[in-house]
């Protein structure tokens, strides 16, 4: 695979599977141990909602930052700073201090990161490979996906909240290795010119942030009070998944760079509608919850590349991919935010679990509508030339 070629983006890579091991040991967890702990699931979405409201508010201090220090320094710094918050997890019990510590730290070391990641990803990427890049990126962190959550489970089995989280923070510093030698990006100077695509990019990410609300945050609630608050069951149905969609993703992405966006994006919304109708009705029963979260990890195979492609293509046409990162992950933040804090006063209605799941399917649908006129036009002028 030529698009192998590109060192900067291998080294990425590699970062990236080393953070999914603390993502997939230490992050998925978070939520559900929370709930454990016993913060009532409404609030549990509230403090994922202000979590993204912090990182919205914090997003004006990245750029600068990033002019000062360079954009590959500031990603290591919040590579690091990503882990200050799982010394916090073991000492939250309820409603309480260390639990508004957690929500008040956990913004700074996101939204460093997550910012400048895309941005960097952005930026050292092909724009002829890129659905294969983000293919292989998802499959990679997808076989990682098969053990880290085995490896958080046992540790929370064996060791406690205390071994388990400070192993996972203990990772996500080792993932800024990779990075230390990898190039730097030169940054725009500043200007105040808007940014080509810059809406659309912000629009299909506030799409993505309302489907991940319902996909990733409520349902990581509803399948641990399915398996009736097991670490250990909770863990193996994340490692199930992975082992699904290991290498659908692959398939996806050679389709977009094959010019075939359209019927990518057809597949990855028909399996995003189908999972997110099949977790509704599986509320309830463990056998079910469990096979509806392992078909799930389609839904992530075949969602990642036909988004993500081209969000970052648009991202390093423009004048600046940090400042235009700046603004996508913006529109995560209130997509996200707002999906959790309407599935949060749904579950505190009395709602089951179903409603806000199916609160994803909005945001998929969305997410579909734009990318269609999107690659409707990519393919047409593939066609005149």
């Amino acid at each position: 695979m030529s698009f192998f070629g590109n060192g900067a983006v291998n080294r990425v890579n590699l970062h990236t599977v080393v953070q999914a091991l603390s993502e997939g040991a230490g992050g998925v967890f978070v939520l559900v141990f929370l709930l454990q702990a016993g913060v009532p699931a409404p609030l549990v979405l509230c403090a994922m909602a202000a979590l993204t409201a912090g990182r919205f508010v914090l997003r004006p201090v990245v750029l600068p930052l990033a002019r000062r220090i360079g954009l590959r320094r500031t990603l290591i710094l919040g590579t690091v700073g990503e882990a200050a918050v799982f010394p916090l997890l073991p000492l939250v019990a309820g409603v309480d201090g260390y639990f508004l510590a957690f929500v008040l730290i956990g913004p700074i070391g996101s939204v460093l990161y997550w910012t400048c990641y895309h941005a960097y990803f952005a930026a050292v990427g092909d724009d002829e490979h890129r659905g294969s890049q983000v293919a292989l990126r998802t499959a990679l962190t997808s076989i990682v996906g098969v053990i880290a959550p085995l490896l958080g489970a046992g540790l929370l089995a064996a060791g406690g909240p205390w071994l388990a989280f400070l192993a996972a923070g203990a990772i996500q510093i080792l993932a800024a290795a990779p990075l230390v030698g990898a190039p730097e990006v030169p940054l725009a100077a500043p200007s105040r010119e808007p940014l080509k695509g810059v809406v659309t990019g912000a629009a299909l990410s506030a799409c993505d942030g309302v489907f991940a609300g319902g996909y990733f945050f409520v349902w990581q609630i509803a399948l641990f009070t399915a398996l009736d608050g097991s670490f250990t069951a909770y863990g193996g149905a994340m490692a199930l998944a992975a082992l699904v969609g290991a290498g659908f993703s692959l398939w996806i992405g050679k389709r977009i760079d094959a010019g075939t966006g359209r019927s990518a994006i057809v597949i990855a919304f028909l399996v995003a509608a189908t999972v997110l109708m099949f977790r509704a009705v599986s509320i309830g029963s463990p056998g079910l919850a469990v096979t509806a979260n392992a078909v799930g990890a389609l839904v992530t195979a075949v969602w990642m590349p036909a988004l993500g492609a081209p969000i970052y293509n648009l991202a390093k046409a423009s004048a600046c991919p940090l400042r235009f990162n700046v603004a996508t992950e913006g529109g995560w933040d209130v997509g996200c935010g707002g999906a959790c804090l309407i599935g949060a006063a749904m579950i505190w209605g009395g709602f089951t679990y179903a409603a806000p799941v199916l609160l994803g399917l909005a945001g998929a649908t969305a997410a579909f509508a734009i990318l269609w006129r999107r690659y409707g036009r990519v393919e047409t002028r593939a066609l005149s030339t």
